[in-house]
C-alpha cells in the first residue's frame, strides 16, 4: 500500500479514449484501474457518452473486461434529469437514442412525430441518425410558443471511431441555437455543472481532485476551470498539436496505463 491519505484524493476518469476506444481496450487500463480499486481512491467514471444508457455502459464494460457499479459511472442524462427535477419542467422531446430515454426516469417523453407543447428539448448524440428533417423537428418544437428549454447533453465537438474522427453532439446544438435564436442549458461536459455533480457524487473537493481525458478542451480545461488538475493522456482524440495551445494539462500521461508510476511519484508522498 502506498504511503498517502486516500481520504479527500478523488479521481475523474473519461471513458471512450481513456479506458477504451471504440470497442478495443487501452493497452494496460484495466490494469491501471484495479490499482486504483487496490488503493480505494475515490473515484468516478465521468462520460458524455448518450448513445448508451448507463446499464448498457455496464454490459460494455464486461464485454471488454473489467467492471463497474452503476452509481460509479456519471451520464450527461443522470445530470439533465436533476436539472429538469430542480426546474419542474416534466415533459419533453428526446433527441437520443431509444435505449437512452430509460434514464431519464419519470420525465414524460413526447413522441417526436407530434406537435405537442413540450418543457424541454434535449439533444444527445445520434450519430448518422441526424438528417434535415430530424433537425428540423428538433427546430420546431423550439420555435413554439411558450418556447422549451434546449438542453445539450455535453458540448463535444468530435470523437475517434474506428474509422476516423466524427461530428459529436456540440455541431448539432450550435445550429438550433443558431436558428431559434436560444442558448442551450448544457448538462455535460464541459460544462461546470456537471464536474460540481460529479465533485458532490464523489465527495472530494475540486482542490484534491484529478480528471483524466483525451480532450483537450472538453475534459481539461473545462476540469480545471472548475479548479480540477487535469491529466491528458496521449490516446482517443489526442493530437500533439493540443499541447501547443493556451491549455496547459497538470500532466501528460502516455496512457492511463502510466497512472500508478505517476501517482506514486507525484500524489503519494504528498
Amino acid at each position: 500500500m502506498l504511503d498517502y491519505e486516500a481520504v479527500g484524493k478523488g479521481i475523474l476518469i473519461d471513458l471512450d479514449g481513456v479506458i477504451y476506444q471504440s470497442d478495443r481496450l487501452i493497452a494496460g487500463a484495466v490494469d491501471a484501474l484495479d490499482w486504483i480499486r487496490q488503493q480505494q481512491i475515490p473515484h468516478l467514471f465521468v462520460t458524455n457518452t448518450t448513445s448508451r444508457s448507463r446499464e448498457a455502459l455496464l454490459e460494455k464494460f464486461e464485454t471488454l473486461g473489467f467492471s463497474a457499479q452503476i452509481e460509479e459511472v456519471m451520464t450527461p442524462v443522470v445530470a439533465a434529469s436533476q436539472w429538469l427535477d430542480q426546474h419542474q419542467l416534466h415533459s419533453a422531446a428526446l433527441f437520443v437514442p431509444a435505449g437512452t430515454k430509460q434514464d431519464f426516469g419519470d420525465i414524460e417523453s413526447i413522441p417526436l412525430d407530434q406537435s405537442a407543447a413540450v418543457d424541454a428539448v434535449i439533444i444527445g448524440d445520434l450519430g448518422e441518425a441526424w438528417d434535415f428533417r430530424l433537425l428540423n423537428r428538433a427546430f420546431r418544437f423550439l420555435m413554439q410558443d411558450p418556447a422549451p428549454r434546449l438542453i445539450a447533453l455535453g458540448m463535444t465537438r468530435y470523437w475517434r471511431g474506428r474509422d476516423g474522427l466524427q461530428l459529436d453532439v456540440a455541431p448539432f446544438v450550435k445550429a438550433l441555437e443558431h436558428a431559434a435564436s436560444c442558448e442551450a442549458v448544457v448538462v455535460g461536459k464541459p460544462a461546470p455543472a456537471f464536474f460540481e455533480s460529479s465533485l458532490a457524487r464523489l465527495g472530494c473537493n475540486a482542490g484534491q481532485t484529478f480528471m483524466i481525458g483525451d480532450d483537450i478542451v472538453g475534459d481539461i480545461d473545462a476540469a480545471q476551470r472548475c479548479g480540477i488538475r487535469g491529466i491528458q493522456v496521449r490516446t482517443g482524440k489526442f493530437r500533439d498539436a493540443d499541447l501547443g495551445g493556451a491549455i496547459k494539462p497538470y500532466a501528460v500521461l502516455d496512457s492511463f496505463a502510466d497512472l500508478p508510476a505517476w501517482w506514486a511519484k507525484n500524489v503519494a508522498k504528498n
